[in-house]
């Protein structure tokens, strides 16, 4: 089990479309779940887009705010998760964003707690993707960078968008040194290949989404679903670079031979089904 952070940049590179599409696409053993945590301090996209505001306000991160200052923290957190499958199963679920900006101060004394439990959680059978936006992986919220196991900088491998991923790369290395592993998502949008921006960069592109507009959109605006979406280039790329982001994090947690984590405040309590 794992705890992946998507950091975006300048330019919106695409960061929480893929979270989206890493979230249908993680594979998933009978008991297991996944969660897409929208950590956004600019604001929530999922909620008006994929979900297109059908909850209004009534889940999300900002209620975790009071249930923090009440010492609820971990019972709050799972009554505000969505279940986003059409058979109603409960396994892949998404905790949607703030949906004013000006919410994130309020959520200062939030962030560390809430990496701590999702540090947790995994080893209770759950995987953990938080979508960090353009700010999330610094400022108060860089502790759920810090507790992540990979943080992955989504990019499009345009000139403007790699010159904005080398500029957020260097900060994230410098932040995080290592406590997590910093390496590139590439959303093929540009002229640049996998091999040549690696080279560039002097980072690992794990894995490349092909620019698909009319696919991304059921992902990141709740457009109709094409024909066989679930089989399009853009969700079986997804599903191919679920498979190696798990081996990155297995590799990583051999070398430094980190057991499972866990704590008490994660464990699921009664509203999680």
């Amino acid at each position: 089990m794992a705890v992946i952070a998507l950091a975006g940049g300048l330019g919106a590179p695409g960061a929480t479309t893929t979270a989206m599409a890493l979230l249908l696409t993680w594979p998933l053993e009978p008991g297991h779940r996944v969660v897409l945590a929208e950590c956004d301090p600019d604001g929530g996209a999922i909620l008006p887009g994929a979900l297109q505001g059908t909850l209004g306000g009534t889940h999300g991160l900002r209620n975790l705010a009071l249930a923090a200052r009440q010492g609820q923290l971990g019972e709050a957190f799972w009554r505000q998760l969505v279940d986003v499958t059409d058979a109603g199963t409960r396994d892949r679920l998404v905790l949607p964003g703030l949906y004013d900006p000006a919410h994130a101060s309020s959520m200062g004394p939030v962030w560390k707690p809430l990496s701590a439990m999702f540090a947790g959680i995994e080893a209770h059978a759950h995987d953990v993707l938080v979508d960090l936006g353009r700010r999330g992986a610094f400022g108060p919220s860089q502790a759920l960078a810090q507790r992540a196991d990979v943080v992955l900088l989504v990019t499009r491998s345009t000139l403007r968008g790699l010159q904005g991923a080398e500029v957020r790369l260097a900060a994230l290395r410098e932040q995080l040194g290592n406590t997590a592993e910093v390496r590139l998502l590439l959303v093929d949008a540009g002229p640049f290949p996998a091999g040549e921006v690696q080279r560039q960069l002097g980072a690992e592109v794990v894995a490349t989404l092909p620019w698909r507009p009319g696919e991304a959109a059921v992902l990141s605006d709740g457009a109709e679903q094409p024909r066989k979406f679930e089989v399009s280039e853009l969700i079986r790329a997804a599903r191919s670079a679920t498979t190696r982001i798990r081996q990155l994090v297995a590799t990583r947690r051999a070398r430094l031979s980190v057991p499972a984590r866990g704590s008490l405040e994660a464990r699921p309590v009664t509203g999680a089904r």
